[in-house]
């Protein structure tokens, strides 16, 4: 004779079973979804103007990103589990579509690429904003708010026409400038508004850093173990100060964030409300007609909704 108990257990295995299965569903969703939004952060940290903290901000991985960052050694299961999939998409976006963007799409097709990633932007304002939703707004939240607005804007304006080459001869002093530039590189990619791009343009290591990206994605596709190993003397410095500059700005915004929430947060919002702006300054485009104003129109819509769900 089954008592309830033992009829129940069927029913309580295939509860477990259906419950598990749901949760690897939601793993694998989350672990691709990463992936993507990845991508999109790849993207715009290689593309001068775009800021890849905005990015995350829109994408809605920042403050989980700041979070793992500055404990990593506390929380490194969850920490493994964020990072790995979003700088796979890192990887593969400077990898696959960098050059497409930076040497197709963004000269022949500027005002609808500009206006493409002004709508990954402002799909990101409503989760940044209900961080302050409901709070009074006083006169630090506005002072943040305008300083760093104006800040962003005087970036695009000073790096309006940057661009040179730096001297990469193999010495300890441009080892020490790689390592320097990597870590300013790296504090200003993490900063939501400002292009770390557009700040290396402006030091002159945008050029050298992005044509050994590219020398080292060609060496892998040859096997050139020496075209490898030169591309090293320029990149492993530069990685461990990109390294250096992430964990001591992601430890300094953790901070502000503690301390001083409302301001910190009317802050990012300066600087992503300026981004667009930044974006518009820095865009050089011809001749405008009908149809390129429909696609943009077009593509900040997709821009848009893109980051409404990448952010949900």
């Amino acid at each position: 004779m089954h008592t309830a108990a033992q009829g129940n257990l069927p029913l309580c295995g295939w509860r477990g079973y259906i419950i598990k299965r749901k949760v690897n569903y939601f793993e694998m969703k989350e672990f691709i979804t990463n992936i993507l939004r990845g991508m999109v952060v790849g993207i715009a940290n290689v593309i001068p103007g775009v800021s890849g903290g905005t990015m995350m901000v829109s994408m809605g991985i920042y403050d989980k990103l700041i979070l793992v960052l500055t404990h990593f050694v506390k929380r490194m299961k969850e920490a493994i589990a964020l990072l790995v999939p979003i700088l796979i998409g890192m990887l593969l976006s400077i990898a696959i579509f960098a050059k497409i963007f930076s040497e197709v799409l963004f000269p022949k097709f500027p005002l609808q690429t500009n206006l493409f990633f002004i709508g990954l932007i402002l799909g990101g304002i409503p989760v940044i904003y209900g961080k302050v939703k409901g709070n009074s707004i006083r006169l630090p939240q506005i002072i943040a708010f305008v300083l760093f607005f104006v800040m962003v804007v005087g970036f695009a304006l000073i790096g309006e026409g940057g661009g040179s080459s730096a001297d990469i001869t193999f010495s300890v002093a441009n080892v020490v400038k790689l390592f320097g530039v990597g870590i300013i590189a790296a504090a200003t990619m993490v900063i939501p508004g400002v292009s770390g791009s557009m700040i290396m343009m402006i030091l002159g290591y945008y050029n050298t850093i992005i044509d050994t990206i590219n020398a080292l994605i060609n060496a892998l596709k040859d096997f050139d173990i020496a075209a490898i190993l030169d591309t090293f003397v320029v990149l492993v410095p530069f990685g461990f100060g990109v390294v250096v500059g992430i964990v001591a700005v992601a430890k300094f915004i953790e901070f502000m964030l503690k301390k001083f929430p409302l301001v910190t947060y009317w802050a990012i919002i300066g600087l992503i409300v300026a981004s667009p702006f930044a974006i518009l300054i820095m865009m050089e485009v011809g001749s405008i007609g009908v149809i390129e104003i429909i696609t943009g129109v077009i593509l900040l819509a997709a821009g848009f909704f893109i980051s409404m769900k990448l952010g949900a």
